[in-house]
């Protein structure tokens, strides 16, 4: 039949609004959704069962919550998660509000009372949508059955407009179980509801830009989470190589460049930019992880590039701004720059050789606890071997405070997009889901997961799920036994007489865990056998966790220079 207005309308058989809500789903191209389930949602699961949409049902809502926003980190497409009302809303908060903190496109689909028990004290009845809009980019009831499919699709365009981020629906239970004609029912079609809001930038900024690197003695440029939101590697790539600048890297930007590149810094990064002439701060704000901008040397120009105008120039003044797609902004910022003043970079010889000197002078320095041989384990040492232990196609996830702030010193992806970790918002609890999600969108690969043995415990009881759907992956808990980052701080504000209220924990044997919910675990003391501990769960082909005890009194430096205890 022809297409009107953009729409499927086919016959006037009756559709349900759980049918229509699988509709747009399958039209935005999402392959599963994640959801607990609840009574006032299966209207939805049915007509996922016709949409050839699959349902992965998880032991709490915020598990959910925490996947559909991985899985859209993963793939560049929404991801979605279905809840019930009430408290199955509410226990989806958390996900939402991390979602909405790291840029994440995912859609949280929430269920109603009946309008006709509108404010009558329904089950479950909350004002969700108020709750929501704060730590959404669009938050609203669906009125009417025929209105489905097109408020998702609507919320679908609020997900993907500038940076990322979160949407979210209410749907009342009897407009999700009423039906009506097909032909009432707006039902946007497959790639024709969402125009592209990619930016390139303004080109004479673009130039701008162009001539500060070429014409820097000390340029430094930071890849943030952006850069692989916009998919903007090669493009990151081909800017520091063809213009000679070091690059560092953080968040989800991690991976841009590979291990042993002659442009990758990690180590240098606070002495590059107390020195740098040009900074360039490419899709991360200046928030706590930047120091709000602090860090920066005063003297130097700074340039900073981003999907969001309220991001570029908050909380520290910016020589230039430019609101652009990382993609399409840096592959502009080459090619303007192409061929001018080559000699001149080369001259940047210097620049990198003072920069690779730090690097190897912080590295000798913390070689010996790197190759620790002390019980317990030194937090170092966990953290080098699996940084060893990873092949370029591991994806890994880090979930837990002091643990993965050791972890985010030394481990290094070998590959794009294969580092993951909450975000700004810290929260604990993402492993597991986040586990489940990349198993789901990149079966072949690999995923290795280190966890606090605190941010275990948050979700750690949908290791069942994996089992359940057969998703192996290497787990690791580096036990303390503690909530070593705050007690250190604890101990620093208050000091060792009250360090260990409210933060310390029991002597839980996660491997024993495992091996009771049918995957495999085991424990490791002895820090000769985590290489072999990690192998072996490799090679156990099931979900796995390698329960590794560490030592409660080390502290990892980033933990002891967070602002929030000084």
């Amino acid at each position: 039949m022809p297409e009107e207005d953009s729409a499927s309308e086919v016959g006037s058989a009756p559709v349900s609004g759980g049918h229509l809500v699988a509709a747009a789903l399958k039209a935005e191209g999402v392959e599963v959704v994640y959801t607990l389930c609840g009574g006032h949602i299966i209207d939805i699961y049915d007509g996922c069962a016709d949409e050839g949409i699959s349902v992965v049902d998880v032991r709490h809502e915020q598990v959910a919550a925490h996947a559909a926003d991985a899985y859209a980190r993963l793939t560049g497409r929404p991801g979605c998660a279905v809840v019930t009302a009430g408290p199955g809303t509410t226990d989806a908060v958390t996900g939402v509000a991390n979602a909405f903190r790291a840029e994440s496109p995912m859609l949280l689909i929430g269920g109603q009372g009946a309008r006709a028990q509108h404010k009558m004290g329904s089950l479950q009845d909350l004002p969700h949508v108020e709750m929501m809009t704060p730590i959404t980019k669009f938050a609203a009831t669906v009125p009417d059955t025929s209105r489905v499919a097109d408020m998702v699709s609507m919320a679908f365009r609020e997900c993907r407009h500038g940076a990322p981020g979160p949407s979210f629906l209410e749907i009342p239970r009897d407009v999700l179980d009423a039906e009506v004609p097909r032909e009432q029912a707006r039902v946007p079609a497959a790639g024709r509801y969402r125009a592209s809001t990619r930016q390139a930038g303004d080109p004479a900024d673009v130039e701008r830009l162009a001539a500060l690197l070429t014409a820097a003695e000390r340029p430094a440029v930071l890849f943030g989470s952006q850069v692989w939101t916009t998919r903007a590697t090669e493009a990151a790539r081909e800017l520091v190589r063809e213009l000679e600048v070091p690059a560092y890297l953080n968040g989800a930007g991690r991976g841009t460049l590979p291990p042993g590149d002659p442009h990758h810094f990690q180590l240098s990064r606070r002495h590059a930019f107390s020195r740098a002439d040009v900074i360039v701060i490419v899709g991360t704000p200046f928030d706590f992880r930047m120091g709000y901008g602090k860090r920066l040397s005063p003297d130097a120009t700074v340039v900073q590039i981003d999907l969001d105008y309220r991001t570029v120039g908050k909380n520290r003044d910016v020589d230039l701004g430019i609101v652009g797609s990382a993609d399409l902004v840096l592959a502009a910022v080459t090619e303007a720059a192409s061929g001018r003043a080559r000699g001149e970079r080369t001259a940047r010889k210097a620049w990198l050789e003072e920069l690779r000197a730090v690097e190897e002078k912080a590295l000798a320095k913390r070689a010996p606890l790197l190759l620790s041989d002390a019980e317990p384990i030194h937090p170092y040492r966990l953290v080098h071997e699996i940084n060893e232990f990873l092949t370029p196609d591991s994806l890994f996830i880090g979930d837990g405070g002091d643990v993965v702030t050791f972890s985010g010193q030394v481990v290094q992806p070998r590959s794009p997009g294969h580092w993951m970790d909450p975000g700004p918002l810290g929260t604990l609890g993402v492993g597991v889901p986040f586990v489940l999600a990349a198993k789901q969108a990149c079966p072949d690969k690999e995923v290795v997961a280190l966890f606090g043995d605190g941010a275990f415990s948050l979700t750690g009881w949908d290791f069942e799920t994996l089992v359940r759907y057969d998703l192996p992956f290497v787990g690791i808990v580096g036990n303390n036994s503690s909530m070593n980052q705050i007690r250190y701080g604890q101990r620093a504000k208050y000091g060792p007489e009250r360090e260990r209220l409210g933060n310390t924990l029991g002597d839980v044997p996660y491997d024993a865990f495992a091996r009771m919910l049918g995957g495999h675990g085991e424990e490791v003391r002895d820090p000769a056998q985590i290489g072999p501990a990690l192998r072996r769960a490799r090679e156990s082909g099931k979900p796995s966790l390698v329960n590794v005890w560490i030592d409660p009194d080390a502290y990892a430096p980033g933990t002891m220079n967070q602002t929030m205890y000084k």
